[in-house]
């Protein structure tokens, strides 16, 4: 890893915004909950079951793909020079592999610490061909100037998070007018209520509740959609290859986890398996351009 006088990230002087935001009990118990996995994250257990789900071992928690992250990378053509931001970036997932097999910088910038710092460690070992910054920041109120981008990628963040319009806002202030954003989302099947609605929404990701859809937010926030990927039959695919694989190494998990975590962790993965299967949650790709 290396850095310049051209770190994005010192053109707004020092403290990252995204410290200062304010963030509810729920989120800072989600922040408390990663940095506990990415403590394990490394392990050869999770790195085994992350190469046999996901094609790579960043120790990442998105359902990103090897061959999806190429296929992002192409949509927003990264090549040397081109300046990736990565939102949401964890432990370096997909940001660092894109910046490895197309030659970009990359910025990746996130909150909980202890994925930053693997994602710090995996620069320097890949030997980046290009600059890779890492930075604590908030997605919502991300600390670069305006325009500071080529291209932005978020995978899996925005079901995440609650701020999902402040995340859309604040990646259009720092992508530059020509630049590209491309993610992945989680959100629930459209026309459900009641019992069915309840039930999508405990099968998805933490926040994965909206009072809009997605082109609908993009709009709102100052996007064009330039195109769109329904990948709900491949991660649907991840979810129950994601089953099998921990099954098989459910004695290494319990050891890793403890006994609580471990049932935690596959009744999660049940639930994300079943709305995925029945249709009740959904997973698309979006690649949107500043409108």
């Amino acid at each position: 890893m290396t850095s310049s006088p051209e770190n994005p990230a010192d053109r707004r002087g020092g403290c990252p915004a995204g410290l200062r935001s304010a963030r509810s009990a729920e989120e800072l118990a989600q922040t408390e909950r990663l940095e506990t996995y990415y403590d394990k994250a490394t392990s050869t257990v999770l790195q085994t079951i992350e190469r046999s789900v996901c094609g790579c071992s960043y120790g990442g928690c998105s359902w990103t793909t090897r061959a999806e992250a190429e296929g992002i990378a192409a949509l927003l053509e990264l090549r040397p020079g081109r300046r990736l931001l990565d939102v949401g970036a964890g432990s370096g997932w997909p940001g660092l592999y894109m910046a490895q097999t197309t030659g970009c910088d990359v910025t990746l910038v996130d909150l909980p610490l202890a994925g930053l710092r693997i994602a710090a460690e995996r620069a320097i070992t890949d030997a980046l061909p290009g600059t890779c910054w890492v930075v604590v920041g908030d997605g919502a109120d991300l600390p670069f100037a305006n325009s500071a981008f080529d291209a932005i990628s978020h995978s899996d963040v925005l079901c995440c998070l609650r701020d999902k319009r402040g995340v859309l806002r604040s990646c259009r202030r720092v992508l530059e007018g020509g630049g590209t954003m491309a993610f992945s989302v989680i959100s629930l099947a459209p026309g459900l209520s009641g019992a069915v609605y309840r039930r999508a929404v405990e099968c998805g990701p933490e926040f994965i509740e909206c009072d809009a859809d997605y082109p609908t937010l993009l709009e709102q926030t100052g996007w064009q959609i330039l195109q769109t990927q329904d990948v709900s039959e491949a991660f649907a695919q991840s979810s129950r290859r994601m089953r099998e694989v921990e099954a098989e190494h459910a004695d290494e998990l319990q050891a890793l986890l403890g006994p609580d975590g471990y049932a935690e962790r596959k009744s999660n993965l049940k639930r994300h398996h079943s709305g995925a299967e029945e249709g009740l949650i959904r997973r698309e790709i979006f690649l949107a351009a500043p409108a």
